[in-house]
């Protein structure tokens, strides 16, 4: 299977964690891409550009730079990511984090023996600074029917992970805009799409958090934003209305009223292995 990588740069990008990044994808993977599109989410610095520049340059057929001329959000740079991709199997990543060598190669022998499968994911680490420095790991579960029930109350994929195939994204209305959770947003409405789902056991992707990453999740416009995704679940029939306002409570304790320390500490404690 020939596939596409869509990444999305924009100007807090720091340029080294941009080449571990890109670095991670092409040389440094088992099984190469055939096609990575970088969307240039906005003006960016001139040291941005130079490393955009020099990938682009060294391998003009793997690269392929499309540059917005103003910040329109990851939700609308994926968007044009996943048009401009050649190829009908694309895999997500960040700017600035690492995946492990093993990771698309894992994946494509994946979706070639479960050819039902639309999209694969799998665990995620996170690290601080360095890759030896690892503060978490995300796991999510493996099978169809949990990732679906997993969703009706959490996000079931660690977005960084997933490699889909592009036709079932697009079916399902592609990426939109919504603030902080465009990728759930998406795996709702391809749940509703009848898609199914999988993820593997394995740790594919790092990404890399600040040492008060946990404790920032949090405040009104985390809230609103999940909020809105569950009454949109209610709305659509996925979730029961006791199961949003269990859900929305538990969103306004964690990510409202409660201080950010104690924040940091419940998702550790409980969000992350």
């Amino acid at each position: 299977m020939k596939f596409s990588v869509i990444t999305s740069v924009y100007k807090n990008d720091k340029p080294e964690f941009i080449r571990q990044a890109f670095d991670s994808i092409t040389v440094g993977q088992i099984l190469c891409p055939n096609e990575v599109v970088v969307v240039v989410d906005g003006p960016v610095s001139q040291a941005i550009s130079s490393v955009i520049d020099e990938y682009a340059q060294y391998s003009p057929q793997l690269f392929n730079i499309i540059r917005l001329s103003e910040n329109k959000g990851l939700g609308y740079a994926l968007k044009v990511g996943i048009e401009t991709a050649k190829y009908a199997i694309v895999a997500r990543m960040d700017s600035d984090d690492y995946s492990i060598p093993e990771r698309f190669a894992k994946q494509i022998e994946y979706l070639e023996t479960h050819p039902d499968v639309d999209i694969v994911g799998g665990n995620m680490g996170e690290f601080v600074e360095t890759l030896d420095n690892v503060v978490g790991v995300r796991n999510v579960p493996e099978h169809n029917i949990d990732i679906n029930s997993y969703l009706k109350s959490r996000c079931p994929f660690n977005h960084i992970t997933v490699m889909f195939k592009k036709q079932a994204v697009i079916n399902a209305g592609g990426y939109l805009d919504w603030h902080y959770n465009e990728d759930y947003y998406l795996w709702i409405r391809m749940a509703l799409n009848n898609c199914t789902f999988a993820n593997l056991p394995d740790i594919l992707c790092y990404a890399r958090v600040g040492k008060d990453m946990y404790a920032r999740r949090g405040g009104w416009k985390y809230f609103k934003s999940e909020s809105k995704l569950q009454k949109y679940m209610f709305d659509k029939g996925l979730i029961s209305f006791f199961r949003m306002s269990y859900n929305i409570l538990l969103r306004f304790v964690l990510q409202v009223c409660m201080p950010n320390k104690l924040r940091g500490f419940v998702f550790r404690k409980f969000a992350r292995k």
